[in-house]
């Protein structure tokens, strides 16, 4: 799911990949697209993107007469802006920006899962926080002079989702945080962060005359919590520079070897009150939800072509020969499984009430063979039918 580093990235790319172009006509919206068509036209107009926390906000700007107008993007599970030939248009682009060159390109909004949206005008979201990335100082003083509100009563793996305060964490970036300060997710948020509110007021009396260098050099070598949500995203923009360009496929590749935690083997996750999959090393924490134990990530092995796969029999496939031929689920699967709806008792009565009866001559059969059995038990000829 696209956080504060993809965000960034995807504006970063929009500017560099646009920044000279100039785009003529109107937006074009697909049909199931879930924003609201966009009341714009020119004949010339230029786009720039800025990002904060989870959003993106697009500019266009006409070159001419006529008032600039924003849209503000929330990506979703799966949005991104791709640049590519107005006749080769990817599935699922919802939004698309054509150029006034010829043959034109478009700047495309793509999201396959169909979570992202837009609005229209340039408001950033009520009620979300200042970004890690781009507004740190801000972020950190919201946090730590707000500890009395009771979302900090909850495990600080679920503070940390919390875009109030935290705008931009998300799953793998709150996984790799914890994980890198040992700190068990479902350790309460307070405890954690009035930690770090006494060690800052500490360091204060301390060191009253510390330079901004020598502050950022204590910083990188002895991070807390509230550090680790700025350091920790920029990590992922280095490692992923090229993530938005189509030309660099390699990518996804950079950013898997990046991962310390998230979906990686030997960890540990457990399913947080909200229904978010929790990754961890070590104990989960005394906030841990109760009926629950920690399953752990077991490392694939990549199969070898030319290797013959033993058969193994066991009573289960005897008895289920199709189950036993069912191919099993790779970790990423299993974690987008994990997260998504489950089936009720209702659909599984569903499927039993639905399931073929047997034939009658098959049923009579049966019972012949059953009375026979419990005839010879009792020492007497089986009844005639």
């Amino acid at each position: 799911m696209p956080e504060c580093p993809e965000l960034h990235l995807a504006g970063r790319y929009i500017n560099e990949a646009c920044g000279g172009m100039v785009f003529s006509g109107g937006v074009e919206r697909s049909e199931v697209g879930r924003g609201p068509e966009v009341p714009f036209s020119s004949e010339a107009y230029r786009i720039s993107a800025a990002s904060r926390g989870k959003e993106l906000r697009l500019t266009l700007a006409p070159l001419g007469p006529g008032r600039p107008q924003d849209l503000v993007f929330r990506f979703g599970m799966s949005g991104s802006f791709r640049l590519c030939p107005a006749a080769q248009l990817p599935r699922h682009a919802h939004l698309r920006f054509l150029s006034r060159e010829s043959p034109p390109r478009a700047l495309c909004f793509v999201d396959a899962r169909r979570f992202g949206s837009w609005r229209l005008g340039d408001a950033w979201q009520p009620g979300r926080g200042p970004c890690v990335l781009s507004e740190y100082r801000a972020f950190r003083e919201n946090v730590l002079k707000n500890l009395d509100d009771k979302a900090f009563d909850k495990p600080i793996c679920e503070a940390l989702l919390n875009q109030k305060f935290f705008n931009g964490i998300g799953n793998y970036l709150r996984a790799e945080i914890l994980y890198r300060l040992k700190i068990p997710p479902f350790e309460k948020a307070r405890t954690v962060l009035e930690a770090l509110k006494d060690q800052e007021q500490a360091r204060r009396k301390k060191n009253p005359s510390l330079t901004l260098s020598k502050k950022l050099k204590l910083m990188r070598e002895n991070p807390d919590l509230l550090e680790l949500c700025h350091t920790v995203p920029m990590e992922v923009i280095a490692a992923e520079k090229q993530l938005f360009d189509p030309d660099h496929s390699d990518n996804y590749a950079a950013f898997k070897n990046w991962l310390q935690c998230y979906l990686v083997p030997g960890m540990s996750s457990l399913r947080d009150r909200n229904g978010r999959t929790v990754w961890f090393q070590g104990e989960p924490g005394p906030m841990a939800p109760k009926g629950q134990t920690p399953r752990k990530k077991r490392a694939q092995l990549k199969a070898d072509p030319e290797a013959q796969t033993p058969k193994v029999t066991t009573r289960a496939s005897k008895r289920h020969p199709r189950a036993a031929a069912k191919p099993l689920k790779s970790a990423e699967e299993e974690e987008e499984v994990a997260d998504g709806p489950r089936k009720g008792r209702a659909c599984r009565r569903r499927k039993a009430t639905t399931a073929p009866a047997s034939s009658k001559p098959e049923a009579l059969a049966k019972a012949k063979r059953s009375r026979r059995t419990s005839a010879r038990r009792g020492g007497g000829a089986a009844p005639a039918v």
